[in-house]
């Protein structure tokens, strides 16, 4: 699996490749020379090919990860500075990374195969107008009338499968096709990507070549139209998916196999039980700090009715947006006054704040971090009174205490700010451990400096901590098959204290293709990665706190685990692997 889904750094710094005015070594330079050229190469290729599971893209990309391996390896790794190494250990594992990312999706696409096999009839049309091959249209009429024909057999197909008990002899030639919910899933997107590359291909010529239109113009208006509705049947029909809360929540675990994998990409020295046995440890840590401060709202060791009290304290519709200003300032004065970090003037003054829309709060019930926007989260006034209520809890006064410096100073918004200017051709290398685990890392930090004041205020903190622990467990439980998405929403509820809503929405983002299945590990595994360096350098006495929180920042967002190699100019070879325990 590919270490990071890149969309989700990428709209923020990939590719905004400076060349940064330091002096580098002449290996140096040519190693960022190389990296920036293989991420134009990399976008060529995917831009070109761009076609959704060819044999013909999967192999092109192949070659050129492969390729890229081998000129990487003719670099001169012993004559590169401690960085110079870090960044061809970061290329390096892109790469290997992404061949392993092939090998899945090719996976993938075998799997789905049976519900797409009207794609053969796709890709030639496509590849030919790449080549150049003059079109003919009355073939390409009855190409695009054969690929109408096969959708339309492949519903009638499915829709006897969903009727057919296993039991029962099939007997119908071709016989029904049974798929499950989650690949008709898949498959319902992948038809989505395959109708807009047979519409490219007919806008090219429609009106131009002489003839096409005449021929052509017919049979792909109906094509078109049946790849919607095939689409549409697969998602709503079979999937069960119609845009509606009670939706149900449908993804496709990776296996153990691919999770090693992902791992092993991700720099982690660990296997899956041990992530899991640290997500259970932190998890009852904060279990026992919950009781605590319960004790002292006068709820005994139930931190649950504790829980429950801070939830009512919200405020009222339309407030929600200066709750989170007053808020934000008063973080930012907090790490001034404690001399935590750098916070450039521009910084601090070019943040802001838009509201989540309905369709969004489906998968993300609480506030979140966009392009220098933290996206406010709160009831709408078309929610029905319990999806109301249910929102305006998960995000009370005492969740949005902690949340605000978690997505904005000093989380997220400085985090962008800082890599838009430091080490941007590591921008590619992308990882959440890095992403997400600075801004965990924070939440831990401003708890030991005293940032909950209130029983309620540590209450509204130990719930966010709580909930990154439990996220450990039940993605990776998922992903290994030993939990399901309806126990994973039970977990958070019973476990973590979610509202239902909330709790719903969460699973529903956990496992979609969307993000990579390490991502929601990512929070609490990163922060603790982060924590356990300065520990060792802070703590060492080697940098100051403020001296550590800059430098980190300023390496950009790849695995901690090669910040503290450079940091500590650590030995490394071409085939250094992950080996640190944090």
């Amino acid at each position: 699996m590919k270490r990071f889904n890149p969309a989700i750094w990428a709209s923020l710094v990939i590719f905004i490749f400076g060349v940064a005015s330091c002096a580098y070594s002449k290996s140096t330079a040519e190693l960022s020379s190389m990296i920036r050229e293989y991420a134009a190469d990399q976008a060529n290729v995917a831009t070109y090919y761009d076609l959704p599971g060819a044999p013909v893209r999967l192999e092109k990309l192949g070659i050129l990860y492969s390729n890229w391996l081998s000129r990487l390896d003719t670099l001169n790794f012993e004559g590169l500075p401690q960085s110079g190494k870090v960044d061809y250990l970061l290329m390096k594992n892109d790469l290997e990374s992404s061949l392993g990312t092939l090998a899945f999706e090719a996976k993938r696409w075998a799997e789905i195969d049976p519900f797409v096999s009207f794609r053969s009839l796709i890709y030639p049309l496509e590849q030919a107008r790449w080549q150049g091959t003059p079109v003919q249209g009355q073939a390409a009429a009855s190409q695009v009338t054969e690929l109408t024909r096969t959708l339309k057999q492949l519903k009638d197909r499915i829709e006897q499968g969903s009727k057919t008990n296993n039991s029962v002899m099939i007997t119908t030639n071709p016989p029904p096709l049974v798929v499950s919910p989650a690949l008709a899933l898949q498959a319902s997107a992948s038809t989505e990507k395959l109708r807009g590359t047979l519409k490219k291909w007919f806008t090219f010529y429609d009106g131009y070549q002489p003839n096409f239109s005449w021929w052509v113009k017919t049979p792909f208006e109906e094509a078109d139209k049946q790849l919607e509705l095939y689409a549409k049947f697969l998602k709503e029909d079979i999937a069960g998916l119609k845009g509606k809360a009670d939706d149900p929540l449908i993804g496709q675990p990776i296996g153990a196999e691919e999770l090693a994998n992902a791992i092993r990409h991700e720099i982690l020295p660990y296997d899956a039980d041990t992530l899991l046995q640290i997500g259970a440890r932190e998890r009852a840590w904060c279990e026992v700090e919950l009781k605590r401060s319960a004790r002292k709202m006068g709820f005994g060791d139930d931190w649950k009715a504790a829980l429950n009290k801070i939830k009512t304290n919200y405020v009222e519709p339309g407030q929600q947006d200066e709750l989170i200003r007053q808020t934000a300032k008063q973080a930012i004065l907090f790490v001034k006054q404690h001399h935590l970090v750098t916070l450039p003037p521009l910084c601090e003054e070019t943040w802001g704040l838009s509201m989540m829309s309905p369709d969004t709060m489906k998968t993300i019930p609480y506030a979140a971090y966009n392009n220098q926007n933290m996206l406010v989260a709160y009831a709408r006034n078309d929610m029905n009174q319990d999806d109301k209520l249910m929102t305006m809890r998960g995000n009370n006064r005492f969740f949005i205490h902690t949340i605000t410096p978690h997505e904005l100073i000093p989380g997220h918004h400085l985090q962008q700010f800082q890599a838009l200017r430091h080490n941007q051709v590591r921008a590619y290398f992308a990882t959440p451990f890095y992403v997400e685990g600075w801004s965990l890392y924070w939440e831990r930090r401003l708890w030991d400096l005293g940032w909950a004041r209130s029983p309620e205020e540590k209450i509204g903190m130990l719930f966010w901590r709580l909930n990154r622990a439990a996220r450990i467990e039940v993605s990776l439980k998922f992903h290994l098959g030993k939990m399901t998405p309806a126990q994973m929403v039970d977990f958070l509820v019973d476990q973590v204290g979610h509202e239902r809503l909330g709790a719903t929405s969460e699973v529903r983002r956990f496992i979609s293709d969307g993000f990579s299945p390490l991502y929601q590990a990512a929070y609490m595994l990163g922060g603790l990665q982060i924590e356990a360096l300065r520990k060792e350098l802070v703590d060492g006495k080697k940098m100051s706190e403020q001296e550590f929180n800059d430098a980190v920042l300023e390496q950009n967002a790849i695995p901690i685990e090669w910040i503290r190699a450079e940091f500590l100019n650590l030995p490394l070879t071409r085939e250094t692997r992950s080996r640190w325990t944090f």
